[in-house]
C-alpha cells in the first residue's frame, strides 16, 4: 500500500522525467522535420527546467494528469503542415508511452534484483509511479481540446472549413479544459485513453 508521503517523493522525479520526454517528443520531431524554432528555444534538451509549467506539474502529481510549457513551432518550416503538425503534436504523447512501457517492463523484473525487501518495495513503488504519470500525461494530452495536442491530432483529418472552424475554439480551449477538470468530466474522458493506452504497453511487453 502506498502512502501519500511516498507518492509525493517518488512523484516528483517521475514527474520531470515524464514532462522532459513529452516536451523534448515535440521538439526532437519539429526540429527532424525542418523547424529550427525548437532548437533556438533551447527545448531539444531533457532538462525538465526548460519544459516544466508549475501548475501543470502540480496536477499531474495530485490528480495524475497535467501539462508542461509548451513547445513553439512554425509549421511554415513543414512540408505539409497538417500531417507534420499532427506528427509533432503526437510525438509528445508517443514519447510518454514508450518510457511507460520501459517502466512497465521494468519493475517486472528489477525490484527482484534487489538485496532488501525495503529496498525492492520503494523501487517498485517508484517504478510503478513512473508508469502511471507517463500514461496519464499521454492520455491528457490526446484529449481533443485546444491546446492539447489531441487537438492538433484531430484538425489534421479535418477538411479546411471544419478546420477552421475548429480553430475557433482555440479561444475557449483554456476555459473548457478547466470546467472538465473541476467537474471531473475530464477524468471519464481520459479513463478510457488510459486503459487503451494501458493495455497497449501490457501487450507488447516482454
Amino acid at each position: 500500500m502506498m502512502t501519500r508521503v511516498e507518492q509525493m517523493i517518488l512523484g516528483v522525479p517521475a514527474i520531470l522525467l515524464a514532462i522532459a520526454f513529452h516536451e523534448l517528443g515535440h521538439a526532437y520531431v519539429a526540429y527532424k522535420l525542418g523547424d529550427p524554432t525548437p532548437k533556438y528555444q533551447g527545448r531539444l534538451t531533457l532538462n525538465p527546467m526548460a519544459h516544466l509549467d508549475p501548475i501543470g506539474a502540480i496536477a499531474l502529481l495530485v490528480f495524475k494528469v497535467g501539462w508542461a510549457r509548451p513547445v513553439m513551432i512554425n509549421p511554415q518550416y513543414f512540408k505539409n503542415r497538417k500531417r507534420d503538425t499532427a506528427l509533432v503534436s503526437l510525438a509528445g504523447p508517443l514519447a510518454n508511452v514508450l518510457l511507460a512501457w520501459i517502466f512497465y517492463n521494468s519493475l517486472r523484473f528489477l525490484p527482484g534484483l534487489m538485496p532488501s525487501i525495503s529496498l525492492a518495495r520503494t523501487l517498485y513503488l517508484f517504478l510503478l509511479i513512473n508508469v502511471q504519470i507517463n500514461l496519464g500525461l499521454a492520455a491528457f494530452n490526446l484529449l481533443p481540446v485546444p491546446p492539447l495536442d489531441g487537438s492538433k491530432i484531430l484538425a489534421a483529418f479535418l477538411p479546411p472549413k471544419w478546420e477552421y472552424k475548429f480553430s475557433q475554439l482555440a479561444h475557449y480551449g483554456p476555459f473548457l479544459l478547466i470546467v472538465l477538470l473541476l467537474t471531473g468530466g475530464a477524468q471519464i474522458i481520459i479513463n478510457p485513453i488510459y486503459s487503451v493506452l494501458s493495455h497497449l504497453i501490457v501487450s507488447l511487453s516482454f
